[in-house]
């Protein structure tokens, strides 16, 4: 083994297709309904709020998609992204264990959403489009949206889920930095935000409610588009520039991972990593592959596989997806990121056919490894992240406990510089641990 522990591409590495595993898939997917007629979606179904070319990638059947030169140019400010060999963590843990993980805080976001946003901002500049609107969680999606807006001269509004809005105060300055406007969600901006007050003036927001305001912004705006930052198929695809510069960075450490482990809320930096090797498993025994949520908001370890609307206002179309029903309004932990009462329907299609596995954690635990992590490796992870490396840590323990070696692979998907509030209180002893919320989500669940 070398004694290396951190593995970088050239600029002439970084993938130039996207890789779509649709073709590949052995059962195909669910449509997506038109939530008006429960037909089929048919593409100009989606035309009044995304532009063809995002479209023609949500149901496109060619294996890999070029990424066009203008998306590159930008893609060479960050990527490719360093992948490391956590060897102090190692020590720390005793185990024989190799952790290595993919760092996606590099980019100028924090994280590993400026993949997808610059894509979609380009192809909404190129259709005329002039301003994008879009919700967040913790931030990381509207900042990334933010930054590649202004890059294309687009307007961009976002709507910030009103937990995190008062959480992460710097996150939405960063957006206000890149030119976008930020509100807080549920707002008064829109229909589906005065409805959600007027019920409850006191509500925490979720990611469900702050896409049904941003959907209704851009379908009441003629020069506005929506752009989403998770879940959607065009999203997964475009953050697979993460697993194909993975791979080549394994093969210089000289070894396969047997298990790829993501965080996962809507799905994207999991994805991300894990199509490539979910390909690899078509065609050969690969390593498992592990999504993990927080207990807090289990839509793949405890939600149902069924078709359902990705907002509460229902204005989006019927996705066939792990849910835990539209009206669920999460608990409000740390990791904003990860309070989606959905799933990617790609994501719980392969979940839902056993080709990756789940599993989920309360906050407390996470943060434990976070902090590990911080004081061994050096980086603050996302709280989002802290799932991935609270997951990694476990399965390195079981690798001591087993005497056996076992080569894990982790997205570490963004930096936690903006959630130094959520660290203090850890430090101080003041973080809650959510009990899995089962009577509201079968309330939610009910209205399926």
């Amino acid at each position: 083994m070398s004694d290396h522990s951190k593995y970088l591409l050239a600029d002439s590495q970084i993938p130039n297709v996207w890789v779509n595993i649709l073709p590949s898939l052995k059962e195909p997917m669910a449509p997506p309904l038109n939530p008006q007629t429960r037909a089929p979606l048919a593409p100009e179904d989606l035309a009044p709020i995304f532009p063809m070319e995002l479209i023609e990638q949500e149901f496109s059947p060619k294996p890999e998609i070029d990424i066009p030169g203008e998306v590159m140019d930008i893609y060479r400010l960050w990527r490719a992204t360093p992948l490391f060999r956590a060897k102090r963590l190692e020590a720390a843990l005793d185990t024989p264990a190799h952790i290595y993980y993919k760092y996606e805080g590099t980019s100028p976001a924090g994280s590993h959403k400026p993949n997808t946003a610059v894509a979609q901002a380009y192809y909404n500049k190129r259709a005329g489009i002039k301003r994008l609107a879009t919700e967040t969680g913790a931030g990381q999606w509207g900042s990334a949206l933010s930054l590649a807006c202004h890059l294309f001269g687009l307007e961009c509004t976002v709507y910030m889920v009103r937990v995190s809005y008062d959480q992460k105060p710097y996150r939405r300055m960063m957006m206000h930095v890149w030119g976008a406007e930020v509100f807080p969600s549920p707002s008064d901006h829109t229909n589906a935000g005065r409805g959600v007050l007027a019920a409850t003036p006191d509500s925490p927001g979720s990611l469900g409610i702050a896409i049904s305001e941003a959907v209704e912004d851009a379908a009441t705006h003629s020069d506005t588009n929506y752009a989403l930052g998770s879940v959607l198929n065009h999203v997964m695809l475009h953050q697979t520039v993460i697993g194909q510069e993975a791979k080549i960075q394994m093969q210089m450490a000289g070894e396969d991972p047997d298990v790829v482990i993501g965080c996962f809320g809507g799905g994207s930096n999991f994805a991300g990593l894990a199509l490539p090797y979910v390909l690899d498993n078509y065609s050969r025994k690969g390593p498992r592959i592990l999504a993990v949520e927080p207990s807090a908001c289990p839509s793949l370890t405890r939600g149902r596989f069924a078709y359902d609307f990705g907002d509460t206002a229902k204005l989006t179309p019927l996705l066939k997806m792990y849910t835990l029903g539209h009206d669920f309004v999460p608990p409000g932990i740390h990791a904003g990121g990860l309070r989606y009462h959905g799933a990617s329907p790609l994501m719980s299609h392969l979940l839902q056919h056993g080709e990756i596995e789940a599993k989920s954690y309360t906050q407390t635990p996470c943060f434990d490894a976070a902090v590990q992590f911080a004081r061994t490796e050096g980086i603050l992870p996302a709280p989002e992240s802290s799932h991935a490396i609270r997951a990694a840590v476990d399965e390195a323990l079981e690798a001591r406990e087993e005497g056996r070696q076992r080569n894990i692979l982790f997205c570490l998907s963004g930096h936690g510089h903006f959630d130094l509030a959520s660290y203090e209180s850890y430090l101080q002893g003041k973080l809650q641990d959510y009990e899995y919320p089962g009577q509201d989500i079968e309330k939610a669940m009910a209205a399926i």
